[in-house]
């Protein structure tokens, strides 16, 4: 099995029997993951939600014609952020309670954070009120143990563990 490796980070992010190698002749090879918005009605309650259910940090916070925007970031991650747009009207999400209900919508699906072990995380997620959509499960397939959980507004948010 061969560990994929964020040499940036030390961290084990994928574990497969096969990896793709490497391309640095594309003229994207300096292509690399950077942040994922998400769309939110109240800028301020979406932060306040993301600060105390998940411990993100504030990073920065600007305004874009009568939007107001945030970077977040996981408590240790210092790689990859999430911006929350809020402000306007946007159309509300449909709420997933159901992992493969959610499966059968076309379009962005879900967020996934790494993390040392899915059922403490989802205890303590659990814990401070945060709505579980599918409880931990392996998927042997990936290596990996994972959970899903949403916030209020119905985006879907998943753990992962690598097995070992």
């Amino acid at each position: 099995m061969t560990i994929f490796r964020n040499t940036d980070l030390g961290e084990e992010l994928m574990a497969f029997t096969q990896l793709p190698r490497t391309n640095h002749s594309s003229p994207f090879a300096s292509m690399k993951g950077n942040h994922v918005a998400i769309r939110v009605p109240d800028l301020n309650e979406a932060r306040r939600w993301y600060v105390d259910k998940l411990d993100f940090r504030p990073v920065h916070e600007w305004t874009f014609g009568d939007l107001q925007l945030a970077y977040i970031a996981a408590p240790t991650d210092e790689g990859f952020l999430v911006e929350l747009i809020g402000g306007g009207s946007p159309t509300p999400e449909r709420p997933y309670t159901d992992l493969g209900e959610s499966l059968q919508a076309a379009g962005f699906h879900h967020l996934c954070f790494m993390v040392e072990s899915v059922d403490e995380t989802l205890a303590e997620l659990e814990r401070r009120g945060v709505t579980i959509v599918k409880e931990a499960f392996e998927l042997p397939e990936i290596s990996r143990r994972l959970a899903f959980f949403s916030d209020p507004w119905g985006n879907l948010l998943e753990l992962a563990e690598v097995l070992r």
